[in-house]
Order: structure tokens, then C-alpha cells, then sequence
């Protein structure tokens, strides 16, 4: 099984961190003691730029959570359409040998889900299986992708798509004054990115998925994710996610490798979600990378923020566009996110 091919697509609005800082005073600057807070926390996210489905001055208004969740529903389907096309030109795929479509995303909900909008959308096989996931956060980009692998593991022939959609600007809470808000606000990007994963009967010559590993952290909850209520989606943010990095993340990886027979070592090139300057700069440490290993989680971060369970695929993505590694060597692709869970996926290229 193989990934045959990924692409993104953002939304045509882009804004400099400088612009999004300028409207976030205008937004709170009245309701916060210190006045140089936004400013502290904007510079310290390693962003210089975002796309935003919304015209920036929009993002000011009232508007009920039933409002911009019907918005996430239109833009959803049309990002998705673009970062689907992308990826089927780029493994060379017509949208009817499609057989399975992995939807991700975290920042809206919709019944019927908008992998079945796109099936109608885009004339999408009638046979074709759908499972829309929710509530994986930024690992539901590598769990999408390792969910692709296990079925295209059951049925060599077919060719299975992953498709994450993150409208993360969407999610706003305009009276919500907390710091884990302000950071969200100076962090997260909207985009989609879409990656095809096809059988082992299937021709191609992207990276191969070896396997996959889940891992569940008991008790870590309350780590990250949503507080759901009429107001729409509000953060959950603790700063005991970079501890979580320094417990965990070493011992599960070595583990990982440790059944094939590897080590850490023997990894050629690392592919990892980009969720922060903390989160990367643990990941670094922990995992005694050298310098140099995680640019293009650095590089995607800067560019387009944190795109939640997109990300790491965006850096999957850039790896096979930009940096492609030697034929044979080894990657790891790694993802953590609510539950608190890791997933970690073994490439071969």
C-alpha cells in the first residue's frame, strides 16, 4: 500500500500575522489588562502568515454558531473538491476508481457528512464507502491516513482517499478573553489537504505505508479539544500538552520501531505535525533530533499556521513535492492529538 498522491488547497484570502494581530486589538484590546499580551503571544506562535476562508473585517460581527457552521458546511465542500482534484491529477486517478473516502475535521459538524455532499458534488462512485471522522483534532490527519492503509490492506485493488478540512477561523469566540483563546486565535489557519492511498495491486510511486500504530494516553482528556455548547466550538488548551510530548512520545516511537527491527537511527527523514514552536521544539529534544530534521514542519507553520489535523499531512505533502527522500529510506510520520492519542505511521520510500 502506498500514498500515490497529496495536494492542498486554501482559501484565496491571506493575511500577514501582523494584519491578524491588528485586528485581534481591535477585538480585545479593550478587555485585557495588559496591553501588550496579543502582541507577546502573536510573536511567540512562529506564524507570519494565514489563510482565512472570511474577509477579515467579518470576523467581527455576531453571528450564531448555527451561522458559521453553515458557512465550514459551503466552504467545506469547496476546498475539499479543490485538494481531491489536486491529489487525483497528481497519482493520476480518475474520481471514479475512488472505492473509500476518509473525511477529517474537527472544526464543524454535518448530516449528511461533507464526504457525502462531495460524493454528490463531484458524481462520486454510488459504491464508494464513506467514514467521516470527528474529534481526533490534529491527529486526524495520520489517523485518516493510517485508517486508509488498514482498508486498502483488506482490498489490494482499491484506492482509498483521506481528505482533512480545517476551517479553524471559524471556530472564534469573540467574548472568550482566556489565554488559551488568544493563543488559538494567533495560531490556526484554514485549509484542506486531500491524500490518496492505494492497494498493493495498484501501481505507484509514492512513499509505501509499512504500518501504524495508535496510542492512547489514559486520563489526558482534559488536555485538548472543545467545550461544544450554543456558542459553538471553545478551546481547550493546557500547557501540560508539552509535558505530555516529553513522557510519551520517545518510549512510543522507540517501541514502534523497536518491532521492525529499528531504531530511531535508522529513520532517514521526519514528518511531523506542526502544532506550535513547544510542541515542535519538544519533539526535537525529546526525540534527539539533528538540526535541520523537522524544516518543513517549521516552514508550513510559518506559512500557513497550524491546520490542525491537515498539517501533518501538508507536510507529508511538501516532503513529496519539495524534499524527497533517497529511494529506500525510511520515514516516520507522527501526529498527537484530543484524547490525548499519538499516531505514528512507518513510510518506506
Amino acid at each position: 500500500m502506498r500514498i500515490a498522491g497529496v495536494a492542498s488547497a486554501f482559501p484565496d484570502r491571506y493575511y500577514t500575522q501582523d494584519n491578524l494581530l491588528d485586528a485581534a486589538k481591535r477585538l480585545w484590546g479593550a478587555k485585557v489588562d495588559n496591553p501588550e499580551l496579543l502582541d507577546r503571544l502573536y510573536s511567540r506562535v512562529g506564524v507570519e502568515g494565514r489563510h482565512l476562508v472570511l474577509p477579515l473585517e467579518a470576523y467581527g460581527t455576531a453571528a450564531t454558531f448555527g451561522e458559521t457552521n453553515s458557512l465550514w458546511i459551503k466552504a467545506a465542500e469547496e476546498l475539499g473538491q479543490k485538494a481531491i482534484c489536486g491529489a487525483l491529477a497528481r497519482a493520476g486517478l480518475a474520481a471514479d476508481e475512488l472505492s473509500a473516502l476518509f473525511f477529517v475535521s474537527i472544526t464543524g459538524i454535518a448530516s449528511p457528512s461533507i464526504d457525502a455532499r462531495l460524493v454528490n458534488r463531484m458524481r462520486l462512485s454510488p459504491q464508494i464507502k464513506r467514514v467521516p471522522i470527528f474529534g481526533l483534532g490534529c491527529a486526524g490527519g495520520a489517523s485518516g491516513l493510517a485508517r486508509a492503509a488498514d482498508y486498502v490492506l483488506a482490498y489490494p485493488s482499491q484506492v482509498a482517499l483521506v481528505l482533512s478540512v480545517e476551517l479553524c477561523s471559524l471556530t472564534l469566540q469573540r467574548d472568550d478573553v482566556s489565554i488559551a483563546n488568544f493563543i488559538s486565535s494567533g495560531l490556526f489557519g484554514d485549509g484542506a489537504v486531500a491524500a490518496i492511498v492505494s492497494g498493493s495491486e495498484r501501481a505507484s510511486a509514492g512513499p509505501q505505508i509499512l504500518r501504524s500504530r495508535s496510542v492512547f494516553y489514559p486520563g489526558s482528556e482534559d488536555i485538548m479539544g472543545w467545550d461544544i455548547s450554543e456558542e459553538g466550538f471553545r478551546i481547550v488548551l493546557s500547557p501540560k500538552l508539552r509535558g505530555l510530548v516529553y513522557e510519551h512520545l520517545a518510549k512510543d516511537v522507540d517501541a514502534f520501531l523497536a518491532e521492525e527491527g529499528l531504531s530511531r537511527a535508522d529513520i532517514g527523514s521526519w514528518i511531523v505535525h506542526c502544532g506550535g514552536p513547544k510542541v515542535l521544539e519538544a519533539v526535537e529534544a525529546v526525540l534527539e533530533l539533528p538540526d535541520g530534521a523537522l524544516d518543513l514542519s517549521w516552514e508550513c507553520l510559518r506559512r500557513v499556521g497550524n491546520l490542525s489535523s491537515a498539517s501533518v499531512l501538508m507536510v507529508l505533502e511538501e516532503t513529496m513535492m519539495t524534499r524527497r527522500p533517497p529511494a529506500g529510506s525510511l520515514s516516520l510520520l507522527t501526529a498527537m492529538g484530543p484524547g490525548f492519542c499519538s499516531e505514528l505511521l512507518l513510510l518506506r520510500w
